[in-house]
């Protein structure tokens, strides 16, 4: 899976700048957004957003979403170069979740550099979050696979569907993060993982079958098979931020501690305050709830973390998730090899060590 990921990540960049690119003219604006009313300016648009996309995109991500978009047509048999201007689509709405995120969360760091809002400011990382939220309709609109209109309505209509469901997501996690308490269950945790991440899962499936023209029976496995896979992908992340604050993981790109320091109500949180001696689920309980933490606040609930055993039951959970995925890949009637290719990836999101 790797080595798919490293083979399309140039193309899919290529793909992006020719949605957005790198340097902004008034022959682009011109030719991508209508005539101008008055007179457009070039040089602030690059500022406000090429430059802080851009930015973001060169410090890495693996591009996972739009990769697994192309195997899936591959797979239906389709030409994924062909339709790789769609691959961009589902790439694109999750860089402009993450920068959203990260202003509303307040982060400081993202893939390893300063969020955006600390380079650019509030204003423009959240003008730039949200552009990209209603650029890859663009690509709908100028429909460079000549989709029958059917088609097109169908991909418009889900991706309605399934934006929405990802801020419900997003809501519950603010609130829960704004909450002192912990009072969320562990299925209520897995319903925001299938919002907030599943749903942008949801829409490289969905989006693949409906370009390639696949029945809605195969839409659904394809869908059920990604939101799985992207529920493991985000308990995978909530380990990472433990084991990387442990010094057991990659580099992370985020802040030691990032989870706990935010007073984010992981798995791995819920699980240890439901089975953790009573005395430690009460400091944990306390930490998460607090305005802030030293340092060794942080280490003290990762060491409750771990001795409540909810590294291993998050890991354990996420892997019952990824079996679950992998029954669905059977129903899309696909060739060995990208069935193959599939049942690797749902792995592959637990796994990485970064």
């Amino acid at each position: 899976m790797r080595e798919t990921l490293a083979a399309w990540r140039p193309a899919i960049d290529d793909a992006i700048a020719d949605l957005l690119p790198r340097e902004i003219d008034a022959d682009y604006l011109e030719d991508f957004f209508g005539a101008p009313t008055y007179v457009y300016d070039p040089e602030s648009i690059q500022r406000g957003l090429a430059d802080p996309v851009w930015d973001l995109l060169d410090r890495g991500g693996k591009r996972w979403r739009a990769v697994l978009f192309l195997v899936l047509v591959e797979g239906f048999g389709e030409d994924p170069e062909e339709l790789l201007a769609y691959a961009c689509i589902p790439e694109i709405l999750h860089n402009g979740t993450i920068i959203v995120d990260d202003v509303e969360d307040e982060a400081a760091i993202r893939r390893g550099e300063p969020a955006l809002h600390r380079v650019y400011g509030e204003d423009v990382a959240l003008n730039a979050g949200n552009a990209l939220y209603f650029l890859p309709l663009k690509v709908l609109e100028r429909d460079p696979g000549d989709l029958p209109a059917e088609a097109r309505l169908a991909a418009y209509e889900m991706l309605t569907h399934e934006l929405n469901r990802t801020h419900l997501g997003q809501g519950m996690d603010i609130a829960w993060h704004n909450e002192r308490d912990v009072r969320i269950s562990r299925a209520e945790y897995l319903e925001m993982c299938a919002c907030k991440t599943g749903c942008l899962g949801r829409i490289v499936a969905r989006l693949a079958a409906i370009v390639a023209g696949q029945s809605e029976a195969i839409e659904r496995h394809a869908a059920a098979y990604a939101e799985l896979t992207s529920v493991a992908f985000q308990i995978g992340d909530d380990i990472l931020d433990v084991e990387n604050s442990l010094g057991r993981a990659g580099d992370f790109g985020k802040e030691f501690g990032n989870d706990v320091r935010e007073g984010k109500k992981t798995l791995l949180a819920i699980h240890a305050l439901e089975e953790a001696d009573p005395a430690d689920a009460e400091r944990l309980r306390g930490i998460l709830g607090a305005d802030t933490n030293t340092d060794e606040e942080i280490r003290e609930a990762l060491a409750i973390l771990e001795s409540a055993g909810s590294v291993e039951y998050a890991r354990e959970r996420a892997l019952e998730l990824a079996a679950e995925a992998r029954e669905h890949v059977d129903a899309l009637g696909v060739d060995p090899d990208t069935a193959e290719k599939l049942a690797a990836f749902t792995t592959f999101v637990i796994d990485r060590d970064a």
